[in-house]
């Protein structure tokens, strides 16, 4: 049976190669594969974003893009979901601190 850290690792595995291989290169995501995976994975704030910034798709391509590929890489995904999920338990960490309900048990 996997362990949850192998399930997590399978699951980055199969939705980034879901999106990349919607048009050219099966392997990178496109602007558009990586504006329908953000579109499609996460929670209305970022739909809310990307509606609010059109060009919000293009920055996080240029930010990540470290090849200078125009598209995003399986590395380069991989280090937008780390950055995401630190963003996300920052964010958590500090509603539990407004609670007072702060321990060193979170979950």
């Amino acid at each position: 049976m996997p362990t949850q850290l192998e399930m997590a690792r399978d699951t980055m595995l199969r939705i980034s190669h879901q999106y990349s291989c919607k048009e050219g290169d099966r392997f990178k995501l496109s602007k558009g594969e990586l504006k329908m995976l953000l579109q499609e994975s996460h929670q209305p704030v970022i739909i809310g974003k990307l509606q609010k910034d059109p060009q919000m798709v293009a920055k996080i391509v240029l930010d990540l893009d470290a090849n200078k590929s125009n598209k995003v890489d399986f590395n380069e995904f991989v280090i937008m979901v780390a950055a995401l999920t630190v963003a996300c338990n920052d964010y958590f960490v500090e509603q539990l601190k407004k609670k007072g309900k702060l321990s060193s048990k979170l979950i």
